[in-house]
């Protein structure tokens, strides 16, 4: 086992009082495994993920209870000079809006040097894998776009060159928040191809943070559906797709536009259906 979650619960302060984020989440990732944390906006999935390695500030986030294992260590017990070995070096973040996560005034090079030399200082030829990690994100002018700045190129490149960044310690899990959603579909299709690949080919976990389940078919193992801070329903991604067992799942895999279906309503949750099985 590689990652394991159990009954996390995540608050946050607020002028009003202690507003609960997350209530008992638990799931698992095995080592080499894909898992996706499906759904809407405001359901506790970004919260989990930053949780992970207690990126969110604290206060106002509270971390009232469970445990986060790394490998049999509980992340959540460390301080924040002990995270820093993990950050980054076991467990690396791809957002969802690589423009606000690259600095602007600086080259992409420049910012894949200062990676480099946070986290391996002793490497003599710090450029040479710097280029070598552009092109296994499938960036074919490398030279070009070392020398580049943030503005200069696309969203697409954009967001390869924060996978880059990712991948240069060479981390045991993956965290991918919404990495698509500021892209268009065909990109949107080349980024999840290319995260597959990197899975396959390094041997590597990854957590896919999305609220479409039109892109979890074809790239996770299993798939983890949250509400409200609770997870609803885990199971392997085809399982859970084709045999929902929660009311939460059905209708949102029902919310997912289908092709043929030109001039129909887009489906609405009938949310009254649902809070009735959750434990608020």
């Amino acid at each position: 086992m590689l990652l394991q979650v159990e009954d996390l619960h995540v608050h946050f302060l607020t002028q009003s009082g202690e507003i609960p984020a997350l209530r008992g989440v638990s799931f698992s990732i095995e080592k080499a495994e894909s898992v996706a944390i499906v759904g809407e906006s405001g359901s506790g999935k970004s919260v989990t993920a930053l949780s992970l390695t207690k990126l969110l500030e604290s206060p106002p986030a509270v971390y009232k209870k469970g445990k986060i294992l790394y490998e049999g260590v509980d992340l959540l017990a460390l301080s924040q000079k002990e995270l820093r070995k993990y950050r980054g070096g076991e467990i690396a973040y791809v957002f969802q809006e690589p423009s606000t996560s690259l600095n602007p005034v600086y080259s992409i090079g420049f910012q894949l040097l200062e990676a480099i030399e946070l986290h391996q200082p002793h490497l003599k030829d710090k450029k040479v894998l710097g280029l070598e990690v552009l092109q296994k994100v499938g960036i074919v002018d490398c030279q070009r776009v070392w020398k580049s700045y943030p503005h200069e190129l696309s969203g697409g490149m954009q967001q390869r060159v924060m996978i880059a960044m990712a991948l240069l310690c060479k981390p045991k899990l993956l965290v991918a928040d919404e990495p698509t959603t500021a892209l268009d579909v065909t990109i949107q299709a080349q980024i999840l191809e290319l995260f597959a690949k990197i899975q396959k080919d390094l041997a590597m976990s990854v957590l896919l943070i999305t609220h479409n389940f039109g892109i979890v078919k074809g790239f996770s193992d299993r798939v983890v559906v949250m509400f409200r801070g609770q997870v609803v329903e885990e199971g392997p991604t085809e399982k859970v797709i084709y045999s929902p067992t929660h009311p939460y799942t059905k209708a949102l895999i029902d919310c997912v536009p289908r092709l043929g279906e030109k001039g129909k309503r887009l489906r609405a949750i009938d949310y009254s259906l649902i809070e009735s099985s959750l434990n608020l």
